[in-house]
């Protein structure tokens, strides 16, 4: 997969882990001496096993959590030198739970964003309708609803819109498609897909499912126990021959042989 717009802008980097880690008062470590970039317009996914520390790295970047060890930089920038409100205000999150404000209705909930940041009212409902066109959804018929009342695909679609709503240029996404049944995570993954090629955002997207990583990514960043065990483009994931690459390329050929003898 190519990267969005032209090389130059691809090769600068918007996010960067400088030796990051992130130890509980505890003293057990949850991520450890992390060595990453994330480049402009591209979806890097964090991949691994429950308890690998992609979460951990994805609250680094928004100040959701602070680095114990080494730094983390959002724009050029230390993490720990933004506020953290205006540094959330340009990252859009999007999380397996939505998040959705159960007592706002679903247009109030895309515009949570933009009325915070003061726009004006005509703009705010011109970028809710843009939005609302975007995710898949007739705003006529969704605006006014509440997130008890949709599928749980609408829910994940009004959680993407509410991270975009404002245009942040960096999105941080975690198990967004877990909570989701088969056939409606598999369309959503294809629209997301599509979605990712028109808008050009810089993506970190932690998942623990291949398959998912496969689709969607640029590049792969595989953790394992609280470290980086490597960092591969997707097909160069497939050839690795790094132990829990290989785990996951042989699961993913068995799903396939199992679909095929079905």
């Amino acid at each position: 997969m190519n990267l969005p717009g032209n090389s130059a802008a691809a090769n600068v980097t918007v996010i960067e882990f400088r030796r990051a880690g992130y130890t509980l008062s505890t003293g057990q470590a949850l991520l450890t001496g992390l060595d990453l970039t994330v480049q402009r317009g591209e979806t890097l996914v964090l991949l691994g096993r429950s308890g690998a520390g992609k979460t951990t790295a994805l609250k680094l970047i928004n100040r959701l959590l602070d680095a114990t060890e080494g730094e983390v930089r959002v724009e050029g920038r230390p993490a720990r030198e933004w506020d953290p409100i205006a540094l959330r205000r340009r990252i859009g999150y999007v999380v397996q739970e939505i998040g959705l404000f159960p007592h706002f209705t679903v247009e109030r909930n895309i515009a949570l964003v933009p009325r915070l940041e003061h726009w004006p009212e005509e703009r705010t409902r011109a970028r809710v309708a843009e939005l609302f066109a975007l995710v898949g959804l007739d705003a006529g018929k969704f605006s006014r609803r509440y997130p008890h009342e949709l599928s749980g695909g609408q829910r994940q679609r009004v959680g993407v819109a509410r991270a975009l709503a404002a245009d942040p240029p960096i999105l941080l996404m975690d198990e967004p498609f877990g909570a989701l049944d088969p056939l409606t995570r598999g369309e959503i993954l294809e629209e997301f897909r599509a979605l990712q090629k028109r808008l050009g955002k810089t993506i970190v997207l932690v998942t623990h499912d291949v398959s998912e990583a496969l689709l969607l990514a640029t590049r792969i960043a595989l953790l394992e126990c609280g470290k980086l065990a490597g960092v591969y483009s997707p097909k160069e994931f497939l050839r690795s021959n790094e132990p829990v690459a290989v785990a996951y390329a042989e699961y993913r050929r068995s799903l396939a042989r199992a679909e095929e003898d079905a």
